[in-house]
């Protein structure tokens, strides 16, 4: 079929005229059409250049009209060099903060000293200002290979914009196997400066990042929060590419994560990028919500905590005045989590996380009596009931992350007093729940709302399954699980010194879930179950309290290594295709790590001694292991945790399939804890939540209460049609 013709040029053509006619790009067609050199089609000499210094050259002199041609001639060389042993993602990163931050240039002084000045690449004030070009077809040669790209975009001759394009009937992810793999080996300095990869058939578009395995690719389906979303190319074209949203992303919605030992390239999802810019608009309009800027609810898994980051990154970059960004949660965990973000990401410069600590409420106090750019601090930390107010002469913006927890008691109270200026934004991963006054009162309505099913609907996160086994377990009574003891449970595990009160209050309940027929009869069903998803990814167990964690794991260790004689046994009586099944299985069993992961607590050596436990092996390994890490690693065989509280909020884990339930749980703790096995992962389909005590009504109105209701949707629609 001719080109003019085939079914992936009118893809191509239609994506054309739309960046063209609508957005305002310039648009070429390079195929066998471009004239090399200085004053050709693209002023590119050779086709292995891919930036176009033409254009580039201009934006330089019209950004910078102070620079001499010696000067235009280092910001180009110093915009072009790497280091021949960098990785393609170590150049990447080092483009994109030159782009976005601006290239120092030597400037020699009247007095004939010299100094730098940085040189702007991109004028992210003034969109117009700019030159976006479009060109389609466009070769791109290496010193073997020849290649021809679909669009590549540029910004005053930068190639910003890769888009790969497939004809209707073929799967987007050919895009991402056939081509853009293909072109990472062959031209991979077409990539050296990229933001954006857009892949698309034209029904359907995915944009992703440099280093983004396809599963983590998305989808740009929403112009504004209240659309309903389409997946569509020109839905993505038009939400990514109009002039001030594809700067705004540049400067303000990439990140290098560099967590791990590894950087990852992140590109906001388009959910985060609206309910960002929410609260931006919000922040800006400070002065008039006294100091109540609102709720952010984003269900857990959709990057709450990345969303943070590109808050305070916008902020920092777009606001004058330098704001001190007041960073709260409530538990050590957390804080030390969302600390290891920022810092991970690059926000607190050179300096490590800890600097930004508080540890303690005097040095709180302290912090904040200066300007720091940030500070990260538990609630707990507001406690100087007769410190004097501040009023200082910036501002004060307060994230307070899982807003619906941190709000309450004379910590909040201390905190309001500290802080009468302060601005405040509520994060949570949970609704406002009918009787939960204080949250609006404290933050103020929401601002942004990212549910649990759009989120499932978006591929932001898995979809959960659930299965009943309390019916298959060992129990000759049931206890009423009321919600006197539901809130007892959860008053426990957010004060350990309430565990007394709960166990004295309810001794019978407990009694019964924590009898040992019942213990052993779960961990035996367990191995089963867990031992036949033998392939589907890691586990938690979640138990009752500390106790019953340790228990559960003795018990669960007996059946597992009974499990593994009973498979050994059959060996001999299967075929041969099953013994090499069987075979695999056995390997991974007897590979398969477990542990306990419980917070420290006093006297613990002997409150376990008198339930015959040892807590000294366990503590020792979470002590001299970094278990959390090891936990994420999909490849590490430590694959089984068993938990009571810690872990359950705040702990990301991709690989973490399954989830085992022998706690009642309620509302905010039973979504945050399902949650965990909710994230995105390479072959992972969905999450499975496993129940041994019961929590089926209650996630019924859990799950109720996390979607938006038809009328809350309509208000929030009303409230952004009105300002648009």
């Amino acid at each position: 079929m001719s080109r003019e013709y085939s079914e992936n040029v009118l893809v191509q053509n239609s994506a054309g005229n739309l960046l063209q006619n609508v957005l305002g790009w310039e648009v070429v067609l390079a195929y066998n059409s471009e004239k090399l050199g200085p004053d050709g089609t693209l002023g590119r000499t050779g086709y292995g250049e891919v930036l176009l210094t033409r254009y580039f050259r201009q934006a330089l002199l019209r950004l910078n009209p102070w620079l001499t041609p010696n000067q235009l001639d280092e910001v180009q060389k110093k915009f072009t060099a790497h280091v021949s042993t960098a990785s393609l993602m170590q150049i990447n990163e080092e483009k994109y903060f030159l782009l976005r931050d601006g290239i120092p240039v030597t400037v020699k002084r009247p007095d004939g000293r010299t100094e730098t000045r940085s040189a702007a690449v991109i004028d992210f004030k003034n969109p117009e200002n700019n030159h976006f070009l479009a060109v389609k077809e466009m070769k791109i040669h290496s010193q073997l290979y020849r290649r021809r790209t679909d669009i590549v975009g540029f910004v005053n001759g930068i190639p910003l914009l890769f888009i790969e394009l497939k004809k209707p009937t073929v799967d987007v992810q050919n895009a991402y196997i056939d081509n853009y793999r293909d072109y990472l080996d062959t031209i991979p300095q077409l990539f050296y400066y990229n933001a954006f990869l857009m892949l698309s058939n034209g029904l359907e578009a995915k944009v992703g990042t440099l280093g983004s395995k396809y599963e983590f690719f998305h989808e740009w389906k929403r112009l504004k929060e209240s659309d309903a979303g389409r997946v569509e190319l020109e839905t993505m074209l038009r939400g990514i590419c109009e002039k001030k949203t594809f700067l705004d992303l540049l400067e303000n919605f990439i990140l290098y994560d560099h967590s791990g030992g590894r950087t990852t390239k992140i590109l906001a999802r388009n959910h985060q990028y609206l309910g960002v810019n929410e609260a931006v608009s919000a922040y800006e309009n400070r002065k008039l919500k006294d100091g109540r800027l609102g709720v952010f609810w984003h269900t857990q898994g959709s990057g709450k905590s990345y969303s943070m980051v590109f808050l305070a990154q916008k902020i920092r970059r777009k606001f004058a005045g330098s704001p001190t960004i007041v960073v709260l949660t409530d538990r050590d965990e957390l804080n030390r989590q969302i600390s290891d973000t920022f810092e991970n990401c690059g926000l607190l410069g050179k300096t490590k996380a800890s600097q930004f600590i508080a540890s303690s409420g005097t040095d709180l106090v302290k912090k904040l009596q200066g300007n720091p750019s940030f500070v990260f601090t538990l609630i707990q930390k507001f406690n100087l009931p007769k410190e004097l107010p501040i009023y200082p002469d910036h501002d004060i913006l307060i994230l307070s992350d899982e807003a619906h927890r941190s709000q309450y008691g004379i910590f909040a109270d201390n905190m309001m007093h500290l802080l009468p200026t302060a601005s405040r934004i509520g994060f949570t991963g949970t609704p406002l729940l009918a009787d939960d006054h204080i949250t609006e009162r404290t933050f103020g309505g929401y601002l942004s709302v990212y549910d649990f099913k759009r989120a499932v609907e978006d591929g932001a996160t898995v979809p959960l399954y659930y299965e009943n086994r309390a019916d298959k377990i060992a129990q000759l009574d049931k206890p009423e699980i009321t919600g006197r003891i539901l809130d007892a449970i959860e008053a426990a595990d957010l004060d350990p010194s309430q565990e007394e009160k709960l166990e004295r209050e309810f001794a019978k309940e407990i009694h019964i879930l924590t009898a040992d027929e019942r213990l052993r009869s779960i961990a035996k069903d367990f191995v089963e179950h867990y031992s036949d998803l033998w392939t589907s990814g890691k586990a938690m167990f979640v138990c009752l309290n500390k106790v019953t964690c340790v228990r559960m794991y003795n018990y669960v260790q007996e059946y597992w290594r009974a499990k593994i004689r009973e498979l050994e046994a059959r060996q001999g009586t299967v075929t041969q295709q099953e013994a090499q099944e069987l075979a695999r299985k056995l390997a991974w069993m007897k590979e398969t790590e477990m542990a306990v992961v419980i917070s420290q607590e006093q006297n613990e050596v002997q409150t376990f001694k008198k339930w015959g436990l040892d807590i000294l092996p366990h503590r020792a390994k979470m002590e001299k292991r970094e278990l959390d890490k090891e936990f994420k690693d999909s490849k590490n065989p430590f694959r089984v945790v068993f938990v009571c509280a810690m872990w359950l909020t705040g702990f990301d884990v991709k690989c973490l399939s399954c989830l085992y339930l022998d706690k009642p749980l309620k509302a905010h703790t039973l979504m945050q804890t399902i949650a965990r096995a909710n994230r995105v992962s390479e072959g992972k389909s969905n999450g499975l939540i496993v129940d041994y005590i019961g929590i089926v009504k209650a996630l019924r109105k859990a799950l109720a209460d996390y979607t938006v209701s038809k009328t809350a949707r309509r208000a929030l629609t009303q409230r952004w049609t009105k300002r648009s």
